[in-house]
């Protein structure tokens, strides 16, 4: 597969699990959130959008920088592994946080998650120095969502 379909299937493969998510997040903004005590570190809820949508571009040209290193490479397919772990963990956090309205359960996923992104960080660093660091903003905004989904916990 050509590099240029790598990075398109790359980047909007991890866009499209923000906008999956996104569709259990949006409706209950407004409702079911807005009732939630939430700590008043608790960020606008308008910065969630532009900050993911950021960070799943970031994913997908990480995710591009190994691929394209060849998935016959035995370093690189357990590395993407990881990450597509991680990535399908983020992928059913807004159905579980917002869908099913447990943020208990979320903050299960969400602290799995974390630790899967720290292995993919690891394990992509000896392949692509690049590609590790650009989930570094990943991993911070997903440390801060877990101690904001942890407060939630607490508060309700």
């Amino acid at each position: 597969m050509k590099d240029t379909y790598k990075l398109v299937i790359s980047v909007v493969g991890c866009e499209l699990a923000g906008i999956v998510g996104s569709a259990f997040t949006i409706p209950a903004i407004p409702t079911w959130y807005a009732t939630l005590n939430k700590p008043t570190f608790s960020p606008p809820n308008w910065i969630f959008g532009p900050v993911w949508t950021l960070l799943y571009f970031l994913m997908g040209l990480s995710f591009y920088l190994i691929w394209r290193k060849g998935w016959n490479n035995k370093e690189v397919k357990v590395a993407g592994k990881y990450f597509l772990a991680q990535l399908g963990l983020n992928f059913i956090w807004s159905p579980i946080f917002f869908g099913l309205k447990s943020p208990a359960l979320a903050l299960l996923v969400i602290i799995a998650m974390w630790a899967l992104i720290v292995m993919t960080i690891k394990k992509f660093h000896p392949l692509s120095k690049l590609a590790s660091y650009l989930l570094i903003p990943y991993l911070l905004w997903v440390s801060f969502a877990s101690i904001l989904n942890a407060a939630i916990v607490i508060l309700n």
